[in-house]
Formats: structure tokens, sequence, C-alpha cells
């Protein structure tokens, strides 16, 4: 009996590996700052994208596809099928843009289906445990922290060109451009995959065109007479344009194009190219207008007919891409799982749709510390936009928004701020869900915290310039919210500088080497901030320590209960200014 059982066991095994393998792959490439103008295809006169034009020729496009205004948003609500506000990201500093654990991702969701799963580029919802990708769902990583290269979760003085990012979990240093270097990655990844018969997600995140603005010279050359703002902007697309077309070419040579979903889309609107074409479009990135979240969103796959150069013309947004997925690749949508999304999958076969649902969709750009009801939000349709309850647009004959039409259509004002009246009732008891990183946890310890995530009013340093310039005073210092996980003696490091500049807390740093373009964050000198003290605060616990010069590092040893804290330190001078401590290294004894 125990043989029967066991050849079964085997034979089921065999048969779900054989069904996994027949499923179709998903390449997903999603750059950062490109909007739906930034793109040859979509008439920039400027801009030369030949190999996403070639895309854009043989795909099945959405015309009319939203996402957030701003990065981190995106990311949740395209990844969970959430509307962000639900996931609890609705900025990208400020523990606003960690992604609540309760989420299931595109990620998770795959890997329980029996597909390999990469994630490569800029993730930016969380680097502690629970939140990063490799927490939730991805087996293969390599990315940099925070939400660009540079900023201050990242390894130190990364700068677009060569560094250290973090494959799985641990920094490993890298040569070359850092979109080369993302796209590299994924191709080893999915030849690996190939080898082993497995189907894979790679889902591609370029931190490119993000700021700063950097690009390889080659990349820039063609718009050297812009400003050097513009021409690396430009340089970064077409950089990430010609990676896209040797990431076909290579699908193409390991004979996996027939099967491949391949994606390409945006995470919002241009940052830096809409002043020079958008598309007929009004603003840019940041905006509740439409050129601050409609954004391109290109489909293939040969094997299920998604080809051809068709418009789908029906609205759609980012929270449609998981259930859209699961549909076309066939899998189990996760239990107890309901998605503010819809599968678009109809739409995008051509199928004759007789009932096709009358949408209405939401985003909007709130980047404070809690939510404010109206702020900068669209409530959309097909033809309606109704911007922050009070102007209204018809997006059919008024595409740049120029003209609002409140007074001539009331009722339709009336139904959209009904819908966004019950949207925001539903949304708002989650808002005080306050994510915390774990500490003394196995998967992350030491855990090592960065100001990047500390909650405050107003910002926080952000990136390494911010930390070289020693930015003080109240609004530049918060606490981390955190959860001890079990009762015991904590070992709390903090740090000015971080480990790897290796430098003393009181010390100031020389200018790193710059790179093309605009100047780094690194190229710009380290101020010296004499500290003579330093102060930590946890669980109801203080402690401060005199510091004497050319300390690195001050040391607090205490004994934590288990729970949901606040953790907060700080450097103060002789004339009694303070910098919050940067950098936290905490690890359970």
């Amino acid at each position: 009996m125990l043989r029967i059982s066991s050849f079964l066991a085997i034979t089921l095994v065999c048969l779900s590996f054989v069904e996994a393998a027949d499923k179709p792959n998903v390449v997903l490439v999603m750059t950062d700052d490109q909007g739906y103008g930034d793109l040859s295809c979509h008439g920039n006169p400027v801009l030369k994208t030949p190999n996403l034009d070639e895309l854009y020729r043989e795909s099945v496009r959405l015309t009319d596809y939203h996402v957030s205004p701003t990065c981190s948003p995106t990311r949740s609500a395209l990844l969970t099928g959430h509307w962000t506000n639900r996931t609890g990201v609705w900025h990208t500093i400020m523990g606003r843009s960690l992604l609540r654990e309760n989420e299931v991702t595109l990620g998770q969701i795959f890997k329980d289906a029996g597909y390999a799963t990469g994630m490569f580029g800029k993730w930016h919802l969380g680097d502690n445990y629970p939140y990063r990708p490799e927490d939730r769902g991805f087996t293969e990583v390599m990315r940099h922290g925070g939400g660009g290269v540079g900023q201050t979760p990242d390894f130190w003085d990364n700068a677009y060109f060569d560094g250290s990012y973090f494959h799985n979990s641990k920094a490993e240093p890298v040569k070359g451009f850092c979109t080369d270097v993302f796209f590299g990655y994924a191709k080893r990844f999915i030849k690996a995959q190939k080898a082993a018969g497995k189907p894979f997600l790679a889902y591609i995140v370029t931190n490119a065109p993000h700021g700063p603005m950097h690009a390889p010279e080659s990349s820039s050359a063609p718009y050297k007479n812009l400003n050097v703002g513009l021409a690396n902007f430009f340089g970064m697309i077409a950089n990430i344009d010609d990676n896209v077309g040797c990431l076909r070419e290579f699908l193409d040579d390991e004979d996996l194009t027939e099967n491949t979903i391949f994606i390409f889309t945006t995470d919002n609107g241009s940052s830096s190219g809409w002043r020079t074409f958008n598309a007929g479009m009004r603003a840019g990135k940041g905006s509740e207008y439409d050129g601050g979240h409609r954004v391109p969103f290109f489909v293939h796959w040969p094997n299920g007919k998604l080809t051809g150069g068709r418009d789908v013309t029906r609205i759609a947004a980012h929270v449609d891409v998981v259930p859209t997925l699961i549909d076309l690749c066939g899998i189990a949508s996760p239990k107890d799982v309901k998605f503010d999304g819809i599968s678009i999958a109809p739409l995008l076969r051509n199928e004759i749709v007789t009932r096709w649902p009358a949408r209405i969709l939401v985003t909007d750009s709130q980047r404070v510390k809690d939510p404010i009801k109206w702020r900068k939000s669209a409530v959309m349709t097909s033809q309606w936009r109704l911007i922050n309850g009070k102007e209204l647009y018809d997006i059919k004959a008024d595409p740049g928004q120029k003209k609002n039409v409140t007074a001539e259509y009331p009722k339709i004002v009336e139904r959209l701020t009904n819908f966004y009246d019950r949207w925001w009732a539903e949304l708002e008891p989650t808002f005080k869900q306050d994510c915390a990183i774990y500490l003394g946890h196995p998967a992350e310890n030491p855990a090592v915290l960065t100001c990047h995530d500390w909650i405050t009013t107003r910002s926080t340093p952000w990136n390494h310039s911010h930390v070289r310039n020693a930015m003080t005073g109240k609004a530049n210092t918060g606490f981390w919210n955190v959860k001890v996980v079990e009762d015991g003696e904590y070992e709390i490091r903090i740090r000015r500088w971080p480990k790897e500049a290796d430098a003393a807390i009181d010390a100031s740093l020389p200018a790193g080497a710059d790179v093309p373009g605009v100047q780094a964050y690194r190229a710009r000198p380290g101020k010296a901030f004499p500290a003579v003290k330093a102060t930590v605060s946890i669980a109801e616990q203080s402690a401060g320590l005199e510091l004497p010069p050319g300390r690195k590092e001050v040391i607090f040893t205490m004994r934590l209960k288990a729970g949901t804290t606040r953790l907060s330190s700080r450097f103060i001078d002789a004339a009694g200014n303070e910098i919050g401590g940067y950098y936290a290294y905490v690890k359970k004894l």
C-alpha cells in the first residue's frame, strides 16, 4: 500500500510539472518615470525608440491604461490587484512605501502555481523583512535599495555605474550601467529556467529613467544638444530600448518568444520629457491630470494570439494586471482575495463582449503621512475625469483637460462623487494599519534600518546626498515603526554613516567620483557633524551616551519584549543641534 501511495504521489508531482511546463512564461518590463509621450511610436519628435516601436507594432495596446502618479503606489497595485491606499502604499518614503503583510503578490501567486519567479531592478515596497521581494514570492532577486540607485537604503555611494546591488539579500559587486545589469541578470534567470524546464515570471523593473539623470554616453550622445538632464533622461530611455531589443532577440534565440507573454509598461507619467512632448495630455509625474497617470501598456504573446498591432480603447488600470495574468496563464487565484481590478483578458483577446461593465476607476497622489480625502485625485470613466472633486473634463472631446464642464454636467459629477465617497469610506478604516519592520527575525538578523523609512510629518533624508549634507532639525528626524519578534536581549548599533562607508560619526567625507550626466549624489562632500552625544529610544526605554571623537558607531544593549513599538535615535552636537541616527543595525543576541 505504501508503494502504491508513493507511486501515486510521484505521478501527481510529474503531472503537475508537465501542466506547469505548458503554461506561458511572463516577462513584465516596467520602467520608472517614463510617460506615454516618451516613445517615438507615440509621436515623440525627438526621442528615438526603434525596438519599443517594433514591440508596439506587434502588440495589443491599451490606449486608456492608468496607474498611480508616483512609483511605489503603482507597484503596490500592479503586484496585488488592490487599490494603492488599501495596500498601505500611498507615498514613496516615510514608512508609507511598505507593502502590508496581508497582501498577496503576483510573485507569490505564480510561485504557488509552479513558476520560477524572478525580480530584477526596482522594488520600492520595503527593504526589510517581511517586505522585501524575496519575502513576497520572488525566488531570484537582484535589486537596488529604496526607490532608486543612490537612495538611502541602497548600497552606499552607488551611482548608476558599477557599485553593488542586493542579490538574494546579499550585496554583490557589479560592473556596468544599472539597466544593463538588471536585464543581464534577468536573462541568466530565464536561461536557467529554460534548462530546468520550468515556466517563469521575470519582473524586470528599471530605476531608469528616474533621476538623477545618468546615462551611458553612447546613449545620450544623440541628445547632446539638449540640457544635460533631458539629454540623459532620453539617453536612459534609449538604453532601455536597446535592452528590450536585445531581450526579445534573446527570447527568439532561446525559442521562447511564441509562448511568452511579453509586457512593456511604465509606472507613472513622465518626470522630464512631458514638457517636450506629452501626446496631447496635461501635466506629468505626480499630477492628477492624465499626464500623471495614463501610460503605455503593450502585450505580445504569439501563442495566445495577442499580436498584430491592435488597440484596446476601454479604460483599464494597474489593478487589472494580476487578475488578467491569472486568467491568461490559467492558474489558480489566491483564496480569500478579492481583487479591486478585473481580468481584461477578453478585451486583449478581442472577444465579442456584450456586457462589459461601465467602469469607474480612481487614482490619486497622496505623498503625505496619512491620506487626505480628494487629495490630488482623479475619478475616471472612459469619457469623464473628475479632478479633486471639483473639476470635470470630457476626455473624449478635451484630452488636454482644458475646459472644466462641471456646471454643464451636474449629474455626472454627482455620480462620480458618490462612487468616490463609497470608495473612500471602504478604505479609510485601513489607513491606521501601520507597517512595522521586524526586529529579531531569523530571515533578517541584524535588521538594517535607514532614515528612508522614518515616519514623520514632512520628509526624510531619502538619498545619499541628504546624508552627506547632515540634514538637521525636526523636519529631518523621525521614528521607525518596528515589531520586536520575541522577548530577548537586543543590540542596537546607531550610525551616521553606513558600515560600507567605514567612517566616524563626526567625520567629513570627500566627494566621490562623478559619472556621466548630472552631478551624482556621491559627488558631493560629506559634511562633518561634531556629535558629542547619542541617544536611542525604544519601547518606553531611553538611553544616551557621550561620544568621544572618532567613534564610528554607538552600541546600546537593551532587553526588549515582543510587540510593536517605535525606535528612534539622535546625534547631538555641543550647541544642541541634532540629526537623526540615519542607520540602525538591530540584532537579537
